[in-house]
């Protein structure tokens, strides 16, 4: 049995081609008003496909918030099922945001929801909360090795009620965000183009120049656009390291449906910005 391309090999392969952008579908019920769409399932699936229909075969990424497909029971799931195989059909990867963490068997159960090949929900790539203790993810760690997938951990967020937790510093005198960083390029030594785990480092944060970001993996930069970042800042706050993030913008874009034109002039003007900005670094 071959083993899988690596989730860092097919996310730096189509950075490179389509533009280092990652559009979130983020479908909450203001946004459907917004669109004269209902707060109902019919409105979500409606949303779903238009931005997965005008971006799939543009953007690098999509990022679908979990919580705002759940909330409709099986049938919203069945809505995110379909909107994960369309995307990665029109070869777009997807980082699944659901942020999940717990331990032992139950951390297994939300690594084969959502890191199993066979799995409907199988994404390229998952959010993951390591604050039960990073050893509390291996079995996701273990599964997305296996299947070629990624993690993106949780270390230093662009909401500031996360610093309280991941500032706060341990007795050896690093940071509980530092540490989280320190065991990804742990998991990531070695790897070519780059490694699979990667960490969530908010674009809002400015001078991050005391952590050490290089963990030769990708991150995912929430924090683009209606935030308050900016592509032209992401050099100030990401350095040396500029090359490998994944740039997040959710309402930035989403804000221009349901007009597909909209949605992808959005999406493409940040993707500009952003290669600009890169490439000035």
């Amino acid at each position: 049995m071959s083993t899988p391309e690596s989730f860092g090999t097919r996310l730096r392969r189509v950075m490179d081609e389509r533009g280092p952008l990652c559009v979130g579908i983020d479908p909450h019920a203001a946004l459907l008003d917004s669109w004269g769409l209902p707060d109902t399932v019919d409105g979500l699936e409606r949303f779903s496909r238009t931005v997965v229909e005008a971006l799939g075969e543009r953007v690098a990424v999509f990022k679908p918030q979990s919580a705002f497909f759940e909330r409709f029971g099986s049938r919203g799931i069945a809505v995110l099922e379909k909107s994960v195989e369309q995307a990665r059909a029109a070869g777009a990867l997807v980082v699944m945001d659901a942020k999940r963490g717990d331990i032992g068997s139950t951390m297994a159960a939300y690594a084969e929801t959502f890191l199993r090949k066979d799995s409907p929900l199988f994404s390229d790539a998952l959010t993951v909360s390591p604050y039960l203790g990073y050893g509390s993810l291996k079995p996701a760690v273990d599964l997305a090795r296996e299947s070629g997938a990624g993690l993106f951990v949780l270390a230093l967020t662009s909401n500031p009620e996360g610093a309280e937790v991941q500032h706060a510093v341990r007795v050896d005198g690093r940071s509980v965000g530092a540490t989280m960083l320190a065991h990804l390029a742990a998991e990531n030594a070695g790897a070519e183009p780059m490694g699979s785990f990667g960490a969530v480092v908010g674009a809002t944060l400015g001078d991050l120049s005391s952590y050490d970001l290089d963990i030769n993996g990708p991150l995912l930069a929430p924090g683009i656009g209606a935030q308050g970042a900016t592509p032209a800042d992401l050099p100030r706050v990401f350095g040396s390291v500029v090359r490998n993030v994944v740039p997040n913008v959710s309402r930035g874009v989403l804000r221009h449906g349901p007009d597909v034109a909209g949605l992808r002039d959005a999406a493409q003007r940040f993707a500009d910005e952003v290669r600009t900005a890169v490439a000035a670094a």
